[in-house]
């Protein structure tokens, strides 16, 4: 399989190796649908192809460190049941691998222990893009794997990411080199 990894930030994707296609999108769900998009739609042949994205995560749930790879990845700031009882299916949820551990995504940067614990209750770990490059690699029909870094507790320990960042930028790009 031909790579493609998918970053938010340079900051995340500082150690990717340079033999390795990258695309950064920025943060949020949009810009990194749109930018995931592009990059599939600028490719000449899609076979083969496997959207790899990388980034750092907000742990959910106490003790939980380290890497991981999500196998199911939700819209956590959509009104799904709302949208639902109009008719329409919001596909919140994707199911990507076989992993146990689920991903949280949206566009809130989750500080607060009160949305913290309403997230643990269904999710163990938090990000804003994973969700939307997901959702674009199962619209192009591609594969597509997470790996996730734990930042930190997705607390007031949040604010300190641009410190922690580069810590799960050496663990990604580590993992890149092992695996792709």
């Amino acid at each position: 399989m031909r790579p493609l990894v998918v970053a938010a930030t340079r900051a995340e994707a500082a150690h990717v190796p340079s033999s390795l296609p990258l695309v950064v999108t920025g943060l949020g769900k949009t810009a990194a649908a749109v930018a995931t998009a592009r990059a599939l739609a600028d490719l000449r042949t899609l076979d083969d192809v496997v959207v790899v994205n990388i980034g750092t995560a907000g742990s959910l749930r106490d003790g939980i460190v380290g890497l991981h790879e999500p196998g199911v990845v939700l819209n956590h700031d959509i009104n799904a049941e709302a949208i639902r009882s109009l008719g329409y299916d919001p596909h919140e949820r994707l199911e990507i691998g076989a992993s146990d551990v689920v991903l949280a995504t949206g566009d809130v940067f989750v500080t607060d222990p009160v949305v913290r614990a309403r997230l643990a209750a269904q999710a163990h770990l938090v990000d804003m893009e994973g969700y939307a490059v997901a959702w674009a690699a199962c619209e192009f029909g591609v594969p597509v794997r997470l790996v996730k870094h734990v930042s930190d507790s997705a607390d007031d320990a949040a604010w300190d990411w641009p410190r922690m960042v580069e810590a799960s930028a050496v663990v990604l790009g580590q993992w890149l080199r092992e695996n792709c």
